[in-house]
């Protein structure tokens, strides 16, 4: 097997890496170790824009998300397959989720 390109996080490392998202309106599923988050747009090129600049970090980064649109919704699932959890890609995802939605 081969070595996750980010370790899953955990304890108060795990804790502290989230309490910016958590306030941010990002949720941890209660099902599985994922973040969670829904985002409304004025229309749907504004979440088309979002998407977009989403999917240049993640080719470049090498982590993508699980994502749902619908016109100017977005509802975004982000979790690292490879150590079925939460991991550091996924907060800088989320992370940038916001401010590309903050730039509309």
């Amino acid at each position: 097997m081969s070595t996750p390109l980010s370790p899953r996080l955990t304890g108060q490392e795990k804790e502290e890496a989230l309490k910016p998202l958590l306030s941010n309106g990002w949720t941890v599923l209660k099902d599985r170790d994922a973040l969670y988050k829904e985002f409304a747009f004025v229309n749907f090129n504004e979440a088309f824009g979002v998407m977009s600049r989403v999917a240049l970090l993640a080719e470049k980064i090498d982590h993508h998300p699980e994502w749902f649109n619908v016109y100017n919704k977005l509802k975004v699932t982000l979790s690292s397959h490879d150590v079925n959890g939460i991991s550091s890609r996924d907060v800088k995802m989320a992370t940038f989720f916001d401010k590309a939605s903050k730039t509309q």
